[in-house]
């Protein structure tokens, strides 16, 4: 099992400056790199300081100047947002720029307020983003590419210049349904999922799910993957544990806020509703704990075969204990797993 750190910014104070939220997320993919890990990831969002990065290609540009040999994933950029015929040459640039590093994660958009306020409604984006992949595709594989579709008219064109690897870089689907999960598997898509605040049940579908479209596929999906992001963090002792359940907790209660819920912002800050999940129940299903409490954790997701594990470890603690983090878990967690 590979391990992946989710470079989320989370900004809950705007004094802090995103020039430094920023500078916060570099440096832990520096670090990343030089502890063996996989991968960094980088999300796309706008118009929050929730998961804030509008800009996830060029962010992985720059972190791939700043890093020697990491993969750099992006989870994800949301198709629906986008012009495909603008967005297959940023992919392929971003690709070149990168040396070959970059993994394209993509979805359709998860927070409501988000989407309608760029002007895509959300019961829309579905249909929007199935044309949008299919586009992306032709655009990447093929040259002289004309559509007549729903969302997408447009005479013969190619885009330039080509892809240096056949098709672009790796695509990634993040998909959350377990039948999804089935149909991207069987369509040659790695999968990236997560069961949220921790429904075991649902992880065993997923992962089900997954496992059964590659046996159906044989030889021709033995190379597809399936990535798990969890929020994530080490703990030196209990109290120290406690301390990070309580700042999860908050997390949860802008992030409910926005993905669940009704979609309070103010002047870009997610307001901070009640949790809906009991802070006891979501310290027992969230990866927060000892070295010793996350190895155990992780021992079943290793046996159900998960390949690369995206620990999201920004939900409003301080650098400084990311980066502690970020460095005991290369040293007391992932030999474990080598």
């Amino acid at each position: 099992m590979k391990f992946s750190i989710q470079l989320t910014a989370d900004y809950p104070d705007k004094s802090y400056g995103g020039d430094r939220v920023y500078k916060d997320m570099l440096d832990q993919s520096q670090l990343a790199d030089q502890l063996g890990f996989d991968s960094v990831s980088v999300t796309e969002h706008h118009l929050m300081n929730c998961l804030m990065m509008p800009a996830p290609l060029q962010f992985a540009v720059k972190i791939a100047s700043s890093t020697q040999r990491i993969k750099i994933l992006t989870s994800v950029v949301v198709l629906p947002l986008h012009d495909m015929r603008i967005y297959a040459g940023e992919v392929i640039a971003a690709d070149i720029f990168t040396d070959g590093r970059l993994y394209l994660g993509v979805g359709r958009g998860a927070f409501k307020y988000e989407m309608e306020r760029m002007g895509v409604k959300m019961e829309e984006t579905r249909a929007i983003f199935d044309e949008s992949l299919d586009v992306l595709q032709a655009l990447l594989t093929q040259e002289e590419v004309s559509w007549n579709g729903e969302h997408y008219k447009f005479d013969p064109i190619t885009v330039m210049p080509r892809p240096i690897r056949p098709g672009g870089p790796p695509m990634m689907m993040a998909v959350l349904n377990p039948e999804g999960i089935y149909h991207c598997t069987k369509r040659g898509f790695h999968i990236q999922t997560t069961p949220l605040s921790g429904n075991h049940q649902l992880l065993l579908e997923q992962v089900n799910a997954f496992n059964q479209a590659k046996q159906e596929m044989g030889p021709e999906g033995e190379e597809l993957t399936l990535s798990l992001s969890r929020v994530a963090h080490l703990a030196k002792n209990e109290k120290d544990k406690q301390r990070k359940i309580r700042a999860a907790h908050h997390y949860y209660g802008r992030f409910d806020n926005v993905f669940t819920g009704p979609g309070l912002v103010d002047q870009g800050m997610i307001r901070e509703l009640p949790c809906a999940t009991p802070i006891n129940e979501l310290g027992e299903s969230l990866m927060i704990g000892t070295a010793q409490e996350i190895t155990d954790k992780l021992e079943p997701y290793a046996k159900l075969g998960i390949d690369r594990l995206i620990l999201n470890l920004n939900f409003g603690l301080d650098q400084q204990d990311t980066m502690d983090t970020v460095q005991c878990f290369a040293e007391d967690v992932m030999p474990h797993f080598a």
